[in-house]
C-alpha cells in the first residue's frame, strides 16, 4: 500500500501495485455498470457475461456472488486474502469449476511478501497476476500457444507439518486446505470438557476453520484415512499417540499394542486415496523427559513423525508461523 512501511510493502518498488481496474476485451471497464451491446452486467457491475458467453466475476472481500448471474464463471477474480474459504464455497456451489480461471487480486500486505502470496495461490489453486497481466480464456487451437496462466501445482497427496507448541502450524495446516470444497477435519484430542483452558483452545480452533469443514472425532485414525471421501486434516498425531497410550495403558504397562497403532497408521498412510494433512509435535528439541514414560512417548513420536514423513510428498516444520521445507 502507498506510504505503508509494513515487512511486505517496504521492499517493493514504488508503483509495484496498482489500483484494481481489469478491462475485458479492450472496451469494457470495471464497475461493468453500463456496458456495451453484446455484453450483459450483473450484481451492481461485478459480473460480466461477453458476446460469447463466457462470464468474469470480480469479487472484492465481503462482497457476494450476483445472485442475478450465470450458474458458473470462467473467470474469477477475486480477494483471496480475506478468506480463502470463500473460493471453496464456490466450488462447492458450482460457480467455480476445473475449468474456471482463478486470480488472487486486491492484494496487501496482509501478505508478508510476494513469494508468500505466489506460496498461497498456488495451494488454494489460482494464479497470481502482475500488473499489465492479460488472462485469455479463448481456445488456444484457434487463438495460437501462449505462456501458461494455471500454475503447474499439483497438491501432495501426503502433507506433514512439524512444530513446537504454539508454532502457527495448525494455522499453516488449514491455510493448505481452506480453499477446497469438501474437508474433513480429523480432531484426536479431547473435547475440553471440564478444563476451561483446554476448551478455549479446542473452540478457538472450530472457530479458526471454514464452517463448511466437518468434523470427525475419533482415535481411529487408520480407519478414518481408509473410509475417507474427502482431503483430510488430521490435528495431531501427539494427541491421538496420548490418547493410544490412555487405551493401552501404555504408560507403564506393554508398549506392543502402541506398536501396532502406529504400524497401522503408517499403512494407511501409504496407501491413503485421498489428500491428507497432518500435524505434529517435534519432540527432538525440548529436554529430556524426566520420567520413563515421558521419554516412552517422546521416542514413539519421533518415530512415528520420521515414519510418515519418508511416506510423504511434503514435510515441513513450522517455526514463528513460517513453514521450512524438509
Amino acid at each position: 500500500m502507498p506510504g505503508c512501511r509494513c515487512a511486505s510493502c517496504l521492499p517493493l518498488p514504488a508503483g509495484h501495485r496498482r489500483p484494481f481496474e481489469p478491462i475485458v476485451d479492450d472496451v469494457v471497464r470495471y464497475p461493468f455498470t453500463e456496458p456495451p451491446a453484446g455484453y450483459r452486467a450483473y450484481g451492481g457491475g461485478r459480473a460480466l457475461v461477453g458476446p460469447d458467453g463466457r462470464g468474469l466475476l470480480c469479487l472484492p472481500g465481503g462482497e457476494s456472488v450476483p445472485a442475478d448471474g450465470p450458474g458458473r464463471y470462467d473467470v474469477v477474480l477475486m480477494d483471496l486474502l480475506d478468506g480463502p474459504e470463500r473460493l471453496g464455497e464456490l466450488r462447492r456451489a458450482g460457480v467455480v469449476d476445473a475449468a474456471t480461471l482463478v486470480a488472487g487480486v486486491w492484494a496487501d500486505h496482509r501478505v508478508r511478501s510476494e513469494e508468500e502470496l505466489a506460496r498461497r495461490l498456488r495451494l488454494w489453486g489460482a494464479v497470481h497476476v502482475r500488473d499489465g497481466a492479460v488472462l485469455d480464456t479463448r481456445d488456444p487451437a484457434a487463438t495460437g500457444p501462449r505462456p501458461p496462466l494455471r500454475p503447474p501445482m499439483r497438491a501432495p497427496m501426503r502433507a506433514l507439518l512439524l512444530g513446537g507448541s504454539r508454532s502457527g502450524k495448525s494455522a499453516e495446516a488449514e491455510l493448505r486446505l481452506a480453499a477446497e470444497p469438501y474437508v474433513t477435519y480429523v480432531a484426536t484430542g479431547p473435547s475440553g470438557a471440564g478444563d476451561g483452558e483446554w476448551a478455549a483452545r479446542v473452540r478457538a480452533h472450530r472457530e479458526r476453520r471454514p464452517a463448511h469443514w466437518a468434523t470427525a472425532e475419533t482415535t481411529d485414525l487408520a480407519g478414518a484415512i481408509r473410509r475417507a471421501t474427502t482431503p483430510l486434516l488430521v490435528d495431531g498425531l501427539g494427541t491421538w499417540l496420548a490418547a493410544v497410550f490412555d487405551e493401552h495403558a501404555a504408560w507403564e504397562g506393554d508398549r506392543a499394542p502402541v506398536t501396532r497403532r502406529c504400524d497401522d497408521l503408517v499403512s494407511a498412510w501409504r496407501e491413503t486415496a485421498q489428500p491428507i494433512v497432518a500435524v505434529s509435535d517435534e519432540v527432538g528439541m525440548g529436554v529430556v523427559p524426566a520420567t520413563s514414560s515421558g521419554r516412552a512417548f517422546r521416542d514413539a513420536l519421533g518415530r512415528l513423525n520420521e515414519r510418515l514423513a519418508a511416506e510423504s510428498e511434503y514435510v515441513a516444520l513450522v517455526v514463528a508461523g513460517r513453514p521450512l521445507e524438509l
